[in-house]
């Protein structure tokens, strides 16, 4: 008769008599843990101390790491993390088996979510104090990511012009019916009823038509902005270079009939899919700086705009802002490439490696023919040339191995992919959370090899 290993459904077990024993040194859940304990939590602390009222709330340190654990291991479903703090052991453990359902989890989130986004300078210094951050080179590249909001509940600007229309006439449609048949409405609602109430498809009309007005005047507004910024852009490159200038072409301060405007998350915004440019998805433009030590990432922002030459020094700015100084080397795509972007970063004393051109995947740089650098070339054949430098084809193909694995790790390995917030402000606080968490694993995972190097 064939022998099997034990296996007794019903056998009574007794577990540890401390919870933090159910998961072996060096989880995860108890770095976190550890971690949170070090961090300065008075942002959130504070807004309960000052309620002298109300039934006793969850511990504020328990939740802060009940949602950086979350964040870590790519859960944002308030629905799944109650979920879990019943069905998983990480999550139980950190909780110390308290059970908040998923409205005062969402809750806790909401009304603290700048604060926990506050979190990633804290943990940027923590990185920083073990060695994970050099700033000797960083690398700033932007990746598309998902709204909770569909591209289908979109509309464009001329479509929006049509339906104002289509709305108009049919309200005075109904307002025309509903003279018409006023005698009958007495006996058709009632003696309680005046008889003069807008039908539920006229009120709905109504809420419609309203609400794409708002988003045409805000699609007017942006088009304006978007006029002044490109009229600037042209005067700038008219002092640099005239013939350029005169080949651009001037934008209308009026919306362009494809211009759309999602109703679900109006800040979002019709962006072409990170690696897939011909397809098309309703985004953000998520951008980071990654230092070249340990891909910890240094900076973040959150953009509404499908291009990046606009905020390479912004980007550069906040390095410093975060860390006390700036990176000695900073190296970026052909997104980002301007002489006025070079410039600025000279001026900061930053040695800037951006490409001007477009490279297909895996494609190298060729190597420059040497001699004297002729007089007179523009920023553009400089920077062609610095790239084409031994020197400059080492350090510009760092870039890959610096930044583009950072957003393969958010959204393949922890499968953040999409946005759960609505709204521009909401999203840069989520973005901030996710980066302050990759951070954190960044740390994890450098203590562990290194207990593992000194246990060996």
């Amino acid at each position: 008769m064939k022998t099997y290993r034990p296996y007794e459904p019903d056998q009574m077990l007794l577990l540890p008599p401390s919870i933090k024993e159910w998961l072996p040194a060096g989880h995860l859940a108890h770095f976190i843990s550890e971690t949170v304990e070090r961090l300065d939590l008075n942002a959130i602390r504070s807004a309960y101390e000052r309620e002298a009222r109300g039934y006793p709330p969850y511990h504020p340190v328990m939740m802060t790491k009940v949602w950086l654990y979350a964040y870590s291991v790519g859960f944002t479903s308030s629905r799944k993390v109650e979920r879990l703090l019943v069905e998983d052991v990480g999550f139980r453990m950190l909780a110390a088996n308290n059970r908040p359902d998923f409205r005062t989890l969402a809750d806790f989130r909401k009304r603290h979510l700048v604060a926990l986004a506050g979190l990633f300078l804290q943990v940027l210094k923590l990185c920083r104090k073990a060695g994970l951050v050099k700033l000797g080179h960083v690398a700033i590249d932007s990746s598309k990511m998902k709204a909770n909001a569909s591209k289908h509940k979109a509309m464009s600007y001329a479509r929006m012009n049509d339906e104002v229309e289509r709305l108009k006439k049919d309200i005075r449609k109904w307002f025309e019916e509903a003279d018409r048949v006023d005698a009958e409405e007495d006996a058709l609602y009632g003696p309680d009823k005046r008889g003069d109430e807008l039908p539920e498809e006229l009120r709905d009309a109504e809420k419609r038509k309203k609400k794409i007005e708002e988003a045409l005047k805000e699609l007017e507004r942006e088009a304006k902005e978007e006029s002044k910024k490109r009229r600037e852009k042209i005067e700038a490159m008219r002092q640099e270079d005239r013939k350029a200038a005169r080949n651009m072409k001037k934008l209308p301060s009026t919306p362009r009939p494809g211009a759309q405007k999602n109703f679900t998350d109006p800040d979002s915004r019709i962006m072409p899919a990170s690696g897939e440019k011909t397809s098309f998805i309703q985004a953000y433009n998520c951008q980071a700086a990654v230092d070249g030590q340990a891909q910890v990432i240094v900076a973040v922002d959150v953009t509404q705009s499908t291009t990046d030459y606009d905020f390479a020094v912004p980007m550069v700015e906040q390095v410093k802002a975060n860390m006390g100084k700036l990176p000695r080397k900073a190296t970026m795509d052909a997104g980002y490439f301007s002489a006025k972007t070079v410039r600025e970063l000279e001026a900061l004393r930053v040695d800037p490696y951006i490409s001007p051109d477009r490279h297909k995947h895996g494609q190298a740089i060729p190597a420059v023919s040497r001699g004297r650098i002729p007089r007179g070339l523009s920023a553009k054949d400089l920077m062609h040339r610095k790239l084409r430098t031994k020197r400059g084809r080492v350090v510009y193909a760092m870039r890959k191995a610096i930044v583009e694995p950072v957003f393969g790790q958010i959204k393949q390995a922890r499968g953040l992919r999409q946005f759960l917030l609505r709204g521009l402000a909401k999203v840069k606080a989520e973005w901030t959370l996710i980066c302050a968490t990759h951070n954190l694993l960044k740390l994890w995972r450098a203590k562990s090899a290194k207990a593992a190097f000194q246990a060996a």
